[in-house]
C-alpha cells in the first residue's frame, strides 16, 4: 500500500468510526461543530458571491457528511449540486444534515478527489471547504477539476490553511497537532498556483484571516493579531485563504 492509500485508509475509516460522526452517530457534538463551521461558510460565500452560480451545476469535492451542499442547496435552490467525499461512510450521513436544513442534495457519491464521476466540461462550479489540504494528488486533483469544469467555469477552495514555503515545516507541525486523528497538511501557495497553470487553470488567492471559529485564547495571541490588521504580512506567515481558479481565465492587471 502506498503512502497516499494509507492516509486515504485513515480518512475513509475515520468516518466509519468515528463516536460524534460515524453513520450511526446522533450527536449534538457534531451539530454544534458543522453548524459552526457553516457560520465560516456562510461568510466566505458571502465574501465570494459574485463568484458563484445560483442555476448551473455545482460539485461539492471532500464534503465529509455533506453538510456545506445542503447550506448551499439552501441558498439557491436551483442549482444542481452533487456531493462528494472519498468516505462512503461520510456521504451515508448526508439524510441527516437534509432533514437538518430541509433540502434535497440531486447526487452524491464515494470518490477521490482525483477520479470523479463526471463528464469532461459539464459543471459550472466546484467546491470545497477546508478539505483541499486532505487531498493529498494536488496535480491530479486540479488537471480532474480542469477537465470537469466548463470553459469560464470556477472552482473555489474554501477556507484552507495556507503558507509559504519557507515556513511549511513549522506550520504543518503545528496543524498536524490540532487534528491528529486524520492526516492534516499545508498548502503552500506558490505550489498550488504553479500545479493549476499546469493544469490550464488560472489562480488567485484571497487571505482570509477569519476569526469566527478561533477560541478566546488564538484570538489574542500576539501573531495573530498582527497577521490580521496589516495585509501585506498574509502572504508571509501561514494564513487561512480562499483559493479560487477559473479555466481559461487572465486576471486582469
Amino acid at each position: 500500500m502506498s503512502e497516499i492509500e494509507s492516509k486515504q485508509k485513515i480518512e475513509i475509516e475515520f468516518w466509519r468510526d468515528s463516536e460524534h460522526e460515524s453513520p450511526e452517530a446522533d450527536s449534538i457534538h457534531n451539530i454544534v461543530n458543522k453548524v459552526t463551521d457553516a457560520a465560516v461558510f456562510l461568510d466566505c460565500i458571502n465574501r465570494h458571491h459574485k463568484e458563484l452560480v445560483i442555476n448551473g451545476r455545482v460539485l461539492e469535492l471532500g464534503g465529509g457528511q455533506g453538510w456545506a451542499s445542503c447550506v448551499y442547496k439552501k441558498l439557491f435552490p436551483n442549482a444542481h449540486v452533487t456531493a462528494t467525499d472519498i468516505s462512503k461512510y461520510a456521504v451515508m450521513s448526508l439524510p441527516k444534515w437534509e432533514r437538518l436544513f430541509e433540502v434535497k442534495i440531486d447526487n452524491s457519491y464515494a470518490c477521490t478527489s482525483y477520479e470523479i464521476n463526471e463528464s469532461d466540461d459539464s459543471l459550472d462550479l466546484i467546491f470545497c471547504f477546508a478539505a483541499a489540504h486532505h487531498f493529498l494528488a494536488h496535480r491530479r486533483t486540479l488537471r480532474e477539476i480542469s477537465r470537469m469544469l466548463k470553459p469560464g467555469g470556477k472552482a473555489i477552495y474554501f477556507n484552507e490553511p495556507a503558507t509559504p514555503r519557507y515556513l511549511y515545516s513549522l506550520a504543518r507541525w503545528r496543524l498536524e497537532r490540532t487534528r491528529p486523528e486524520v492526516p492534516e497538511d499545508m498548502l503552500i501557495t506558490s505550489e498550488l498556483r504553479k500545479l493549476a497553470l499546469e493544469a490550464g487553470l488560472d489562480m488567485y488567492v484571497d487571505y482570509y484571516p477569519s476569526i469566527i471559529k478561533r477560541g478566546p485564547f488564538k484570538a489574542v495571541q500576539a501573531i495573530s493579531i498582527i497577521r490580521d490588521s496589516i495585509p501585506f504580512l498574509h502572504p508571509l506567515l501561514p494564513c487561512s485563504a480562499n483559493f479560487i481558479f477559473m479555466k481559461n481565465y487572465v486576471q486582469p492587471t
